[in-house]
This record gives C-alpha cells, structure tokens and sequence, in this order.
C-alpha cells in the first residue's frame, strides 16, 4: 500500500525537477515556458478568484452530460446488436462507416445545427463516445459462449434473468475497460469543443491564456486536466469493482 502511493509521489517529484532544470538551463520567460513553481502559483491565484472552479464545472458538466448520454444509449444498443444478429447485419455496415469519423469533424455541423454553448460540445462528446461503447458493448455479448444460454434455455430462463445473469456479468469488463477510454476521450474532445464553441471550461481557459500570452495559465488548465481524468480514472476502477461484486451476487 505504500509503494502504491510512495513511488507515484516521488515519480511525480522527479518530473518537476527535471522541469525546473530544464526551464532555469535556457532561460526561457514564463511567457514561453514557465516553471513549476511560477504555475503552483497560478494555481493558487486561480483558486482564489474562482476562476479555475468555474471553468472546471463548465468542462465537467459537458463531459458528465455527454458521456452519460452516449453510455445510456450505447450500451443497451450495443446488447441489442450483439444478441439480434439480423439488426446487427442492418446496421453494422452504417455504424463502421460513421465510427471511423473524427468527433471534430462534426463541429461545423454541430455550430450550425445547435448553435453556441452547451449543447454542441455535448453533442460532440457524446458522438466521441458513443460508437467505441457501442461496438466495445456489442463485441463483447457477440463474444459469450452459446453453452451459457443453452443452460439458460434449459433452465427456464426469462429474458430479463439472461439479461441479468449471463449478458451483464459478462461484458463488465469489457464495458468498465472502454468507460475508461471513452472517460480519456471525453476530455480529449471537451477541449477542442470549448476553443470553438463555448466561453467557459478549461478548453476556453487554454485558448484565452494563450491569446493573452498567460502560458502559466495554459499550464494550470493542462495540469487540472490531468489531474481531473487520474481522479476519474480511479473512480471508474471503484465503480468497476462494486458493480462486479452487485452483478455476481445476483448469480
């Protein structure tokens, strides 16, 4: 337990002074590259005028609305596809052509078709997480044994009792592992959305500060990023492990 969180902090310790080495040997200007030090204290600064708490709720409201929009729906389509294999064979060919499409790709369309604001960052999240669920979700179920809804069959099995006992329990796995990469993608795609669409979030903050030659504040949003998705990161492994233990009680 303590090598867990004792070499991630020294890890963590090296990189900054190897960035404070770096900065001091060429003598670059805050304006270009600022140290560590300079950015804990812009940190702080952004702290206290509230400015990095509003701009984080900005981002994580976009990521949390899209996200959750794409897992709501792509996860029960993707069970769907994976167990009906004539609308798979109606869709897929649909789906493979739209999912290889780049999420910022649709921000024209998206600025024309929902304005400015919310919604086309959302919308742009949730077309970034939307099929990698799906098709995750839908590899997954196609991937099951047949023996286990032979049994199922054998046993008297409702639909809702497959659902619940075999199909769920199955692709949690699969399914946790690609929350997570849709979580990375998420923030990936929220910050592109906010340099365009949006005058609030963390992306809007990097833009700005760049324009305003605040490379301190570029850094503090990169580093609220990082430290936003470690923090999500963890808790998808946390809700990995209950759901597992919920799903496998119910067997």
């Amino acid at each position: 337990m303590n090598r867990r969180y004792i070499l991630p902090l020294v890890t963590f310790i090296i990189i900054c002074l190897i960035w404070d080495v770096v900065v001091r040997a060429n003598g670059w200007s805050v304006q270009v590259f600022p140290g560590p030090l300079v950015a804990i204290n812009s940190v702080w600064e952004l702290i206290t005028n509230g400015t990095l708490f509003k701009h984080t709720v900005a981002s994580l409201y976009r990521v949390t609305a899209g996200f959750y929009l794409a897992a709501l729906i792509g996860i029960p389509l993707g069970m769907i596809l994976g167990r009906i294999k004539v609308i798979k064979d109606a869709f897929n060919p649909l789906i493979q052509f739209l999912r290889p499409i780049s999420p910022l790709a649709w921000i024209p369309l998206a600025v024309i078709w929902l304005g400015i604001g919310d919604p086309p960052a959302i919308f742009l999240i949730f077309m970034s997480c939307f099929f990698t669920l799906l098709v995750s979700t839908m590899i997954a179920v196609e991937s099951i044994s047949p023996i286990y809804f032979q049994v199922a069959a054998n046993f008297g099995f409702s639909r809702y009792e497959v659902i619940t006992k075999i199909v769920i329990p199955a692709v949690i796995p699969e399914i946790v592992t690609s929350l997570r990469l849709t979580v990375a993608i998420a923030w990936l795609v929220v910050v592109a959305a906010e340099m365009i669409a949006v005058q609030s979030g963390l992306g809007y903050l990097i833009l700005d500060s760049r324009n305003a030659l605040r490379m301190d504040y570029v850094m503090v949003g990169m580093i609220t990023i990082g430290a936003i998705g470690l923090l999500l990161d963890y808790i998808m492994l946390r809700l990995a492990r209950v759901d597992c233990a919920f799903w496998g009680s119910l067997k």
